[in-house]
């Protein structure tokens, strides 16, 4: 997409640099990625970065102006919490590199959520690309670290010592987003805490702080609250649903707010129709659509060719949509001459008093595969896995 710094590079790299790129960030986190970190960034042009923006602000100002009642629609009975917020502190949202259909790169929506990516890990993964590669310092990021530190620290623990605020997960030395957590701690001085490990008493919330029963007063939300019901033998004394005092960042009801069930109601050109199963229309054909749940996280349950015996099969029907099937463009050059597709989610905060959210940084996908998932790729392919995108 910018062919200068694609053949730059190409010509810079080595698996050298490659092996001194991923000790770095195992260095700098104190463990190692617990996913595959691509051999290279994602290059896209400002032209692209443009049309990016465009689609995810249009996108904003259309949530904006949805009712409230509506949201509420998306959250399932059994999944409510108390103290609803009027906005999300978090807002990610994924498009596909895709080719239209008069042959210009363009960006296509594929899902979105309120729910924190792994924002440390990518502004230290930019970095030290830029490290390894110093040319890349031309095009990196304009937000200097100080700057994204302090809006992060100021969203997460906001007016609170930072002991008394908390990273929740479950099992999270098991996630392979465990190096997130770790940097997250050294980055704003929180501590990773397991859900079964919170204890509770009455309507306070404690954990054991240095051998220190220490009260959590906000919690810094990576639980996904609906998956815990498929964890057997979860044993907790606290449950998401019950009133408690502790201020959520990103309140859980959220997760489920700003998800798949957005996508059939958003309009705009780099948005692919899509329809709630029931409401699939008779004149469209099943063949163009990807199936997917509603609730699913890391593209499971996804199905790319659902067919009608499939479809007809499914009882909670309101649960699925139909999206229409966008073709990533492979575009992104390899060593040897192959192409990768990718995907590009933007991380954006949405401060509480803010009308509107701060993009702070991205997160890239890059793939052989037919899916854009890190789990789909051929254990021998090069330029896959979890990048970071520079504009030029």
């Amino acid at each position: 997409m910018i062919p200068k710094y694609r053949k730059q590079y190409n010509q810079e790299f080595s698996d050298e640099k490659y092996n001194q790129l991923k000790n770095m960030l195992a260095e700098k986190g104190g463990t190692a990625p617990a996913f595959r970190v691509s051999e290279s960034p994602i290059f896209l042009t400002k032209e692209f970065e443009n049309k990016l923006l465009d689609a995810s602000e249009s996108i904003i100002s259309q949530i904006k102006a949805m009712p409230a009642e509506l949201l509420q629609k998306a959250i399932p009975d059994h999944c409510r919490v108390p103290n609803d917020t009027s906005q999300p502190h978090f807002f990610t949202i994924d498009f596909g590199i895709c080719k239209s259909e008069n042959g210009t790169i363009e960006p296509q929506l594929i899902e979105l959520q309120a729910f924190p990516s792994l924002y440390a890990f990518q502004k230290v993964y930019e970095e030290t690309y830029c490290e390894v590669y110093p040319f890349l310092s031309e095009i990196r990021n304009p937000m200097p670290h100080e700057t994204f530190k302090n809006y992060l620290k100021k969203l997460i623990v906001g007016d609170e010592n930072p002991e008394n605020v908390i990273l929740l997960e479950i099992f999270p030395e098991r996630q392979k987003t465990a190096i997130d957590f770790a940097l997250t701690e050294k980055l704003i001085g929180i501590k990773t805490v397991c859900l079964t490990k919170v204890k509770k008493e009455g309507r306070k919330l404690y954990y054991e702080n240095n051998g220190k029963l220490t009260e959590i007063k906000r919690i810094y939300n990576r639980v996904i609250f609906d998956e815990l019901d498929n964890i057997p033998d979860l044993t907790t004394e606290f449950d998401f649903r019950e009133e408690v005092d502790v201020k959520w960042i990103t309140h859980p009801n959220w997760f489920f707010k700003i998800s798949k069930f957005l996508l059939p109601l958003l309009k705009h050109q780099f948005v692919p129709k899509s329809y709630f199963l029931h409401e699939f229309p008779e004149n469209e054909n099943l063949d163009d659509f990807v199936l997917k749940p509603l609730f699913s996280f890391a593209g499971s349950g996804v199905n790319l060719n659902p067919t009608k015996e499939i479809t007809d099969s499914i009882q909670d029907k309101e649960n699925y949509i139909l999206q229409r099937k966008v073709y990533y463009e492979p575009i992104f050059e390899d060593i040897n001459g192959d192409f990768s597709k990718a995907e590009i989610r933007l991380l954006y905060i949405w401060r509480e008093n803010d009308e509107r959210p701060i993009l702070l940084e991205n997160l890239g996908r890059m793939t052989k595969a037919a899916m854009v998932n890190v789990d789909f790729n051929k254990k021998d392919a090069i330029w896959i896995g979890s990048s970071n995108a520079f504009f030029g």
